[in-house]
């Protein structure tokens, strides 16, 4: 049975380039713009409550950060701070939330007399374009801005925190690795680790990084040193190196394996053909960097990956629309809707597996977002498996097997 249409979350005045889930807090952050471009498109950072209404997830705006001519495409999260591509450079921004965000509620700042949660304005209706947030219990603030990008068509492509928060990694269209102390922003290290663009960064065990570039190429690097470069088509002999290029990396936990980490990339032809080829997804093992399983992941090519916090599921954007979630351990399909949205899917991200975000999820055992050029924000909602529990399957076998034996009894007399 197909999936039902994802719901529409939430719908900005903008295209919508990159989202960000708190792992703490229920709150979503989503951004993009029109640019410099004198079209009358607004550029800013959207802040979402998220919260449980009738048994549905549902989002509401909190805050509009204006971003002047400047559209966010990339974004990292640590905590309160925000790092955002912007142009050519990186933009570091703290919110602050005056008053602990709460599971459906905005409770009220310590000492203001208030009792009980503050109720807020709903949302404006979606397509209205009224981007003001309805209260102001979020305020933005700029700490730095520097420039990560010095290619002619200077564009800031990735960006990623560690694990601490203590480094921050950048990457773009001149294919040089920028790696900056936080929070002084401080560059400690720069290196030209592709010939053309960085199209993803992943950070992973001893400060390893890998980067993937349109070159073809998917490095690991340890500082700038060379670790190996990943070679995924290495067991199929029959696709040619410089067929596919490399759109994706992630780093991602391991079920019970605590500590370990696997690699995911994403591997899409290098051109279009009018038969397209499949795109492929492969696992790789986190401290070797060998190739563990790839599998193809269909013809519509993939734009964006994101994992869940568990390691568990895989969820995939593509440039046609279309949005999947796979799992992690076989690499297998297990939900998809075609064109979910109009246009390329620009970023998904799943809802975190903290203790906020399983209230969030109400029994559900993943939830998606993904934002795209059309300017909305989509859930894509993945049911609780059912499975039976293991002394039950025990109890059902020991049950056929007496019952077996029984009807041999009877079509058999004498038998035992």
């Amino acid at each position: 049975m197909a999936p039902r249409r994802p719901a529409e979350l939430y719908r900005a005045p903008f295209p919508l380039y990159t989202v960000r889930l708190h792992p703490q807090r229920p709150l979503a952050i989503t951004a993009g713009g029109g640019g410099a471009a004198k079209t009358g498109i607004r550029n800013g950072v959207h802040f979402l409550q998220l919260e449980q209404i009738g048994g549905q997830l549902s989002a509401s705006l909190l805050h509009s950060h204006d971003t002047e001519t400047r559209a966010t495409m990339t974004m990292a999260l640590a905590d309160d701070i925000i790092a955002a591509g912007q142009d050519a450079s990186c933009h570091i921004l703290r919110f602050r939330l005056h008053g602990a965000l709460c599971h459906g509620s905005i409770c009220p700042t310590a000492g203001s007399g208030e009792k009980g949660p503050r109720r807020r304005k709903g949302p404006s209706p979606a397509g209205q374009g009224d981007t003001q947030s309805q209260s102001s219990e979020v305020t933005v603030e700029s700490l730095h801005s520097v420039r990560t990008d010095f290619s002619p068509d200077a564009l800031q492509k990735a960006v990623r925190f560690n694990a601490d928060g203590s480094l921050l990694v950048t990457g773009g269209a001149d294919g040089f690795l920028r790696l900056w102390e936080f929070p002084s922003m401080k560059k400690t290290l720069e290196f030209k680790a592709h010939d053309g663009e960085i199209e993803d960064i992943a950070l992973g065990p001893d400060n390893k990084v890998v980067t993937a570039g349109r070159d073809f190429q998917c490095c690991v690097w340890q500082q700038d040193q060379l670790v190996t470069g990943l070679r995924w088509n290495e067991n199929l002999p029959g696709i040619p190196d410089k067929a596919y290029r490399y759109q994706a990396c992630r780093f991602g936990a391991v079920e019970d394996d605590a500590g370990a980490l696997r690699l995911y990339t994403v591997q899409v032809p290098h051109k279009r053909e009018r038969r397209p080829p499949p795109c492929y997804l492969t696992k790789w093992d986190g401290k070797n960097f060998l190739p563990l399983l790839t599998r193809p992941c269909g013809s519509e090519v993939i734009s964006c990956l994101s994992i869940s916090d568990s390691g568990t599921f895989l969820g995939l954007g593509t440039v046609t629309g279309s949005v999947a979630i796979h799992i992690a351990f076989s690499l297998q399909r297990l939900y998809y809707v075609k064109e979910a949205h109009g246009i390329v899917v620009t970023d998904v991200a799943f809802v975190p597996e903290s203790r906020g975000g399983r209230e969030l999820l109400a029994g559900n055992e993943a939830a998606l977002l993904s934002v795209a050029v059309d300017s909305r924000c989509k859930l894509h909602l993945l049911p609780s498996r059912r499975s039976l529990p293991v002394w039950l399957l025990l109890l059902l076998c020991a049950g056929l097997i007496v019952a077996t034996i029984l009807l041999l009894q009877l079509a058999f007399p004498g038998f035992l």
